[in-house]
């Protein structure tokens, strides 16, 4: 082989073994990230199906294990519609109930362990509790995909375009958001009406 050949071939083996990871499919859950026993409590009385007692796991670290693995948001997307998030949060632009997903305001905040915090013990007045409903795998997955909607994820990570209409560009399509804290809503006066 000639000297040219060579680092051809080279090259071509480095951008596969690049891309191996972005797209892998894991069949066993990645190192737990959430605590081993149910150390907190839920935030919210809703929950969906059967209400269980006690409390929810909370993450380990503010790190999540998917926002590198474009298979795994893909699944937080398919998870996102399964789960029926757009119900109240729409396809990420908000649904009336729930708060819009694609904007850099951030109630609860954008970091992975805040965003399964608010997944698994809810929020107060309407995030339903979905903590020991939703296996921990799923709700980090469905973390890194709600992560991919504010462009929190590199592009070639998120989400292209989805089967339906869609209300805004692709999650790989968006800018980086910068999140803040939303502005808390002001007191209404005594004896203003409602």
């Amino acid at each position: 082989m000639t000297w040219l050949a060579v680092r051809l071939l080279a090259l071509v083996c480095a951008l596969a073994l690049g891309g191996c990871e972005r797209e892998m499919r894991r069949f066993t859950t990645p190192e737990a990230n959430t605590s081993p026993t149910e150390n907190a409590d839920r935030a919210s009385t809703l929950q969906p199906a059967i209400a269980l007692t006690g409390g929810v796991r909370t993450a380990v670290k503010n790190v999540s294990p998917y926002d590198d693995n474009a298979y795994a948001v893909n699944q937080g997307k398919r998870l996102y519609r399964w789960y029926n998030c757009g119900g109240c949060h729409g396809l990420g632009g908000g649904g009336g109930m729930g708060p819009a997903l694609m904007d850099s305001e951030w109630r609860y905040g954008s970091d992975p362990a805040s965003i399964f915090a608010t997944i698994t013990q809810g929020r107060p007045n309407g995030m339903p509790s979905f903590g020991g409903h939703i296996p921990d795998d799923q709700v980090w997955q469905l973390v890194a995909y709600v992560r991919s909607m504010s462009g929190l994820l590199r592009k070639d990570v998120a989400p292209s375009r989805g089967d339906m209409m869609q209300a805004g560009p692709a999650e790989n399509a968006r800018d980086k958001a910068s999140p803040r804290p939303e502005k808390p809503p002001s007191p209404t006066p005594p004896g203003a009406p409602r």
